[in-house]
């Protein structure tokens, strides 16, 4: 086979997979695109919530996987893959994975709770938070927050684990006025805090 030959094949080859070529090198743009955007984004809400540099690079993973799961699948639609056979299996394990994203009992669940509270203002590293459970209190500083479970460091020096999907389905308060104890029972309107210790 000369060079010529194989040029040629490669020519035709191109001119029947022009739309194909061209719908990658779309699929390729819009992906620099989106990580470009989205980075700088989460790059700023972990300098502003003051978290290590652990935070980033696991949100920074997070992001690659989902974007790169996503624009794959988009890329084997484009080069005519026949997906027909794998769609049942496909949308079950979507429908499965999108309620384990949300669902509270999920461990999924944690790491969507994770972005939420890297990017949400009040969730910062240093803010007192006091999540309320029923009758019953956790409070402390948020140390960091991490994939599955955010850390409070009391005011006893007491590492509490949270998990993520928990805090965020508790009401909480974000720097309280008064504080009560590290963990335990609401006082009453009439009790003193004293009688608590």
């Amino acid at each position: 086979m000369t060079s010529t030959m194989v040029f040629d094949q490669l020519i035709n080859w191109i001119q029947q997979e022009a739309v194909a070529i061209a719908w990658t090198c779309f699929v390729f743009a819009c992906y620099g695109g989106l990580t470009r955007r989205l980075f700088p984004k989460i790059d700023q809400s972990v300098d502003d919530g003051g978290f290590k540099n652990d935070s980033l690079k696991k949100a920074y993973l997070t992001v690659r996987w989902l974007s790169g799961i996503v624009f794959t699948a988009v890329l084997l639609v484009v080069w005519g893959v026949d997906i027909s056979g794998m769609l049942l299996m496909s949308t079950s394990i979507l429908a499965v994975t999108g309620v384990a994203l949300f669902a509270n009992w999920s461990v999924l669940s944690n790491i969507t709770a994770y972005f939420v509270l890297l990017f949400h203002s009040a969730y910062r590293r240093g803010n007192f938070v006091r999540i309320l459970d029923g009758d019953n209190y956790i409070e402390g500083y948020i140390s960091d927050i991490g994939v599955f479970n955010t850390q409070f460091i009391t005011e006893d020096r007491d590492i509490i684990i949270y998990p993520n999907n928990l805090l965020l389905g508790r009401p909480t308060q974000i720097n309280p006025r008064n504080r009560f104890h590290s963990v335990g029972k609401i006082p009453k309107p009439d009790e003193k805090m004293d009688d608590l210790k």
